[in-house]
């Protein structure tokens, strides 16, 4: 009888890398698949952006444009892209819930055995996010259209705005990951979405912090989806109003810092939690 083959794992560094640019990509294709067979998950990540913009755009809009002193269609165009970047924070519960039940149901054990790159079976999810998130903001634009809003630049500062609004979902995917490593299931793991609320709110989202109180602005100026909604309101041309803050000066390299040291702390604590998971 002959003895199977045994997988031989690559030593050089370039072969390394492709190696795990592989398996990441085999990750991330079953957590694609998985969410064609239930598009529920993806309408259900839909639905709150899809309702904010109906409640804020339309049943609150005029009274926050009149709180700002701009008609509501300005508004409007002042409000989607807070919501594009809430949107982007949002997935986070998605998937801390997916990578928590991985984890309790053994797949990430099982994919440990494998003779694949450790880092892919995490990265994998991300990149699943980010591809994801891809979706989601096409369908949010289309409708952010039908209701009077538009980007104003031009073609480089529209796509440098939609990298911004991409490494932020790359960054809160990585907190995402962390924590269904961290939690004891999914049940527990949607406890923590409620996190998700004060950060999203207490930021240049909805309302600019000019209009917040002095003990609550300095806060949401320096909060991370500030940043990013700063700098996608100046790169889409959307009205913005002027920068009153160094953070708000400075928005287009802080969401760009924001988001990679995120990511980079976030990363090194998940695959550190992976190797010491089932101990």
């Amino acid at each position: 009888m002959s003895t199977p083959a045994v997988a031989t794992l690559p030593t050089t560094g370039p072969a390394r890398l492709a190696w795990a640019l592989a398996d990441t990509w085999v990750v991330a294709r079953r957590h694609l698949l998985r969410l064609v067979r239930r598009p529920d998950e993806l309408l259900g990540t839909l639905l709150i952006p899809v309702m904010a913009v109906a409640m804020f755009g339309f049943v609150f809009g005029d009274a926050f444009g009149t709180a700002m002193s701009v008609p509501g269609a300005e508004y409007r165009e002042f409000l989607l892209p807070g919501l594009f970047a809430l949107t982007m924070a949002f997935g986070i519960g998605s998937t801390t819930v997916a990578t928590a039940a991985d984890a309790r149901g053994g797949v990430l054990d099982r994919m440990r055995t494998l003779p694949m790159s450790p880092t892919a079976v995490l990265a994998g999810r991300a990149l699943a996010d980010v591809l994801t998130a891809v979706v989601e903001l096409a369908v949010l634009m289309a409708l952010g259209l039908l209701f009077g809003w538009q980007g104003h630049a031009g073609a480089g500062a529209f796509l440098a705005a939609l990298g911004l609004l991409l490494l932020l979902r790359a960054a809160f995917s990585w907190i995402g990951i962390l924590l269904g490593l961290l939690v004891s299931g999914p049940e527990s793991a949607m406890k923590y979405f409620s996190l998700v609320f004060p950060l999203a709110m207490v930021a240049d989202t909805v309302v600019p912090t000019s209009l917040m109180p002095g003990w609550l602005a300095v806060p949401a100026e320096w909060n991370p989806l500030s940043a990013t909604v700063i700098a996608t309101r100046e790169l889409f041309g959307n009205p913005a109003g002027p920068a009153a803050s160094w953070p708000a000066e400075h928005a287009v390299a802080l969401a760009v810092a924001w988001p990679l040291a995120v990511t980079a702390v976030a990363t090194a604590l998940a695959l550190g939690r992976l190797r010491r998971l089932s101990r």
